[in-house]
């Protein structure tokens, strides 16, 4: 018998606010940590350069094991009471939330390598036990491209205002506090813990998720349970079998290489304000704060673009930018421009224009994977993908910012000290221009090849209707091309005929 597609709930002002809001800790907390953990570890807490990125890798590390596991329970938490009660993803939110504080004792100063370890790890847990199904909410909420576009949109607009905020306040406290003050960041996290659990709460109230009917109509005979043991095994099923999805694969090179650009340039960049530009922790706040306003603008212009040109095209616009103010900023230093200097200014804008739309355009693409997904196993598989995405970026940012580390080290940089020597500068200076650009360009090729667009995905749509009414023949040869294109697979492997989910299917007559 076809399937229905249920009536759409319509989406508020309110729902999109809630929903972006909750990017105050999504992208505020990373913003935070990316921009200060390393100085904050090596400057106030006495930490050795590679004590610092260890600590950073081995939290990363248990992060992105944790997270497939958490995103395969939420995508099964409906069969549970508390699923069916709070929400198979809403379950997890709520829980977080009086967990959230603790962010803040990450930033207490005078501890030992192991307490910073241990609050690091319990701050990355929590963290991912309510990213990754306020990842899923956006395809689940949404149905239509734009929708998809505006949810990604709002939220980006709110990772930028937390972006803002985190650049700005450290230099407001030391101003207040003193520039010695390690009390700077124990403040600033506690504010932020304060933001993290009002954006959580609001999450909760103003979300929703698919019917429960709708979700166990798409489930095949066989599939595993939401148990620990389950979703222990299928970690790595869920983790190789999303990278059988062509669009899925190449959106994951775009915003890895968007991000991890900005990992390495946050890692490296307050180094190289204090240290090559002869500024202070102030001078790089208000930097680093003036970029993400820029940034704040970057978002609204890459919404734009992206909805009336291609996302991909949006990208590389991007990456260009960026990259040129990386070079900019590296060429006026090595001609003698120091802090204070209005020449700034400009390196500033270029890589804050590039950054807001590389933030903005990969989040905007992945709200569409679950639509690819579906027309290949005909299940919605939104928590794997969140799950992924986050094991794949927490890995990877763990290798960033740990190599920034490890490259200091043995560039010579001297914890605590006042003046490093030339070759440290130097090996902070490398770090920040060939690391940042190296990334966009692969980030770039790999743009050339994504096609998804309002255009494709409405085509996507179209078919995978087709598929629910029961017809299993594409509507034109075109069709048939973009839908093949976007999956990586034949049309007639499409719609539960192939493996990809572990669990075969063969579609109905």
């Amino acid at each position: 018998m076809a399937q229905r597609a249920p009536a759409a709930r319509p989406v508020r002002w309110f729902n999109y606010l809630a929903y972006g809001s909750n990017d105050v800790l999504g992208a505020g907390s990373m913003a935070v940590i990316s921009g200060w953990v390393l100085i904050f570890y090596t400057q106030f807490c006495g930490l050795e350069a590679w004590q610092a990125a260890l600590i950073f890798t081995v939290a990363r590390v248990l992060d992105a094991i944790a997270s497939p596991v958490i995103g395969h329970l939420s995508d099964n938490m409906g069969e549970t009471a508390l699923g069916r009660r709070f929400g198979r993803r809403r379950f997890f939110i709520l829980a977080a939330i009086p967990l959230l504080p603790s962010f803040a004792i990450m930033w207490v100063a005078g501890q030992g390598f192991w307490y910073y370890l241990v609050t690091y790890v319990l701050f990355e847990l929590v963290y991912a036990m309510e990213i990754i199904p306020y990842e899923t909410l956006a395809a689940e909420m949404g149905r239509d491209y734009r929708t998809k576009a505006k949810f990604a949109g709002v939220r980006i607009l709110f990772a930028q205002a937390s972006a803002i905020l985190a650049g700005f306040l450290p230099g407001m406290l030391i101003q207040a506090l003193g520039k010695d003050s390690p009390q700077t960041f124990l403040y600033m996290g506690i504010l932020f813990s304060g933001l993290f659990m009002v954006t959580a709460g609001l999450l909760y109230r103003f979300s929703w998720e698919r019917p429960a009917a709708e979700v166990a109509a798409l489930r095949p005979e066989g599939a595993p349970r939401a148990t620990v043991g389950a979703a222990i095994r299928g970690l790595y099923t869920n983790l190789f079998s999303t990278f059988r999805i062509r669009a899925f694969r190449l959106h994951l090179g775009m915003y890895l290489g968007g991000y991890i650009s900005q990992d390495v340039f946050n890692a490296a960049f307050t180094f190289f304000v204090v240290f090559a530009l002869a500024g202070t922790i102030t001078t790089a706040s208000t930097l680093l704060g003036t970029m993400y306003i820029v940034q704040f603008v970057a978002v609204m212009l890459a919404i734009n673009l992206a909805l009336r040109s291609s996302p991909a095209r949006a990208y590389q616009l991007a990456a260009l930018s960026f990259a040129a103010g990386v070079l900019v900023l590296l060429a006026e230093w090595a001609t003698g421009i120091r802090a204070g200097s209005l020449w700034l200014w400009l390196p500033i804008t270029l890589a804050g224009l590039g950054r807001g739309a590389l933030n903005y355009i990969p989040w905007a693409t992945y709200n569409y994977m679950a639509d690819v997904d579906e027309i290949v196993t005909g299940r919605r598989r939104e928590g794997a993908f969140a799950g992924v995405m986050t094991f794949v970026r927490k890995l990877t940012q763990a290798a960033a910012v740990a190599g920034v580390g490890a490259i200091m080290s043995a560039g010579g940089f001297a914890k605590g000290a006042a003046v490093q020597s030339p070759q440290a500068i130097h090996t902070i200076a490398l770090v920040l221009g060939i690391g940042t650009v190296g990334v966009l360009i692969a980030g770039m090729l790999v743009s050339t090849r994504f096609r998804l667009n309002a255009a494709t995905h409405d085509v996507l749509m179209a078919e995978i209707d087709r598929f629910k009414r029961g017809e299993r023949a594409p509507a034109s040869p075109q069709a048939q091309a973009i839908v093949e294109d976007l999956s990586g697979w034949r049309y007639a492997e499409l719609w539960g005929n192939n493996p990809v989910a572990g669990v075969r299917t063969q579609p109905s007559a």
